[in-house]
């Protein structure tokens, strides 16, 4: 079948605003940011066809946001602008590790206001891939628009990916973040979510009790657990493993999931996945090519500040699979 889009996404577009020196706080660099367009961005660079819905602000930010998707081909006849709430920001502020923590300034932000009739059906329609996350589930009505996105693009029989991306201060509480992304769980086919979030959802539990647990309760056929410089877990029906990450020195860690992401998406694509049953023919080799793919597309995105900005260009990534052990 023939798609007009490789990968869709809906959720958030926003400015990152990250630390350009940590031992200077009062310098801030603009980047464009969102998971869910961070992912896009960096499948763009892959050749591969994308499209974004979400809401920005009819302000200077969301017209630089605007014009940083179109620079990179990424479809944006599914981004609306509203002039009656601000673009969300968010400042970045780095450790010594490159390590993040956030500060949103967003009450409601105009990501946050997209309301499920503002969305184009047809965008989705047109994907082999839908991919969403739990930022854009953060409040009404992005929320209902969200999952509801989500619930159109399975039952048309996509491939559904799905990021929880925790930001706990975005939510009224711990208990509401976990219903909430729980909820999503129940629509994906591809779920890549990070020890961290692993450990909020599931407690003290081992990778592999975990990720069958949650495969078996939501039918989810392939879960990727990131682990930062520890590398990933996969699990797919019958076939689990670990893999290591590229040994990298990290500059900032901004986008560094979604990255990986992104990786594992284009291959997916590149080996013809268009439903959920198609799964089922992956071999453990190529789900291990698709892992390593994100894996390095995930490491080198860390050798450079913002998210966007980062994203490692196709031969980047080649040349760095090669040293893989």
């Amino acid at each position: 079948m023939n798609f007009k889009f490789d990968v869709s996404a809906i959720g958030e577009l926003l400015i990152d605003f990250t630390q350009i020196d940590a031992a200077n706080e009062s310098l801030f660099g603009r980047n464009p940011g969102g998971a869910p367009a961070n992912v896009l961005a960096a499948l763009s660079k892959f050749n591969k066809k994308t499209a974004f819905i979400g809401k920005v602000g009819k302000d200077m930010f969301g017209d630089y946001l605007k014009s940083v998707l179109d620079s990179h081909d990424i479809d944006t006849s599914g981004l609306l602008q509203t002039s009656k709430y601000n673009t969300t920001l968010a400042f970045v502020k780095l450790d010594e590790n490159g390590e993040r923590s956030f500060s949103f300034y967003r009450n409601p932000g105009a990501d946050l206001m997209i309301y499920p009739f503002d969305v184009k059906n047809e965008i989705i329609e047109q994907s082999r891939i839908f991919h969403f996350g739990s930022v854009s589930m953060t409040g009404i009505p992005a929320r209902d628009a969200t999952l509801g996105a989500a619930e159109y693009a399975k039952k048309l029989g996509k491939i559904v990916s799905y990021d929880p991306n925790l930001r706990i201060r975005l939510w009224s509480s711990a208990e509401e973040a976990r219903k909430y992304i729980l909820e999503g769980m129940k629509y994906a086919d591809v779920l890549k979510i990070s020890d961290d979030e692993f450990e909020f959802l599931l407690d003290d539990v081992s990778l592999a009790e975990g990720a069958k647990l949650l495969a078996q309760s939501f039918d989810i056929k392939l879960v990727v657990v990131t682990r930062g410089a520890k590398g990933s877990y996969y699990k797919c029906g019958e076939f689990e493993g670990e893999l290591p990450t590229l040994k990298i020195d990290t500059v900032d860690t901004t986008g560094a999931g979604d990255a990986f992401t992104a990786g594992l998406l284009n291959k997916l694509t590149d080996k013809g996945m268009e439903r959920a049953e198609d799964f089922e023919k992956l071999t453990k080799e190529d789900l291990e090519e698709c892992v390593k793919f994100g894996l390095a597309v995930g490491s080198l995105c860390t050798k450079k500040k913002g998210a966007i900005p980062a994203m490692p260009e196709l031969d980047e990534v080649l040349e760095a699979i090669k040293t893989f052990n």
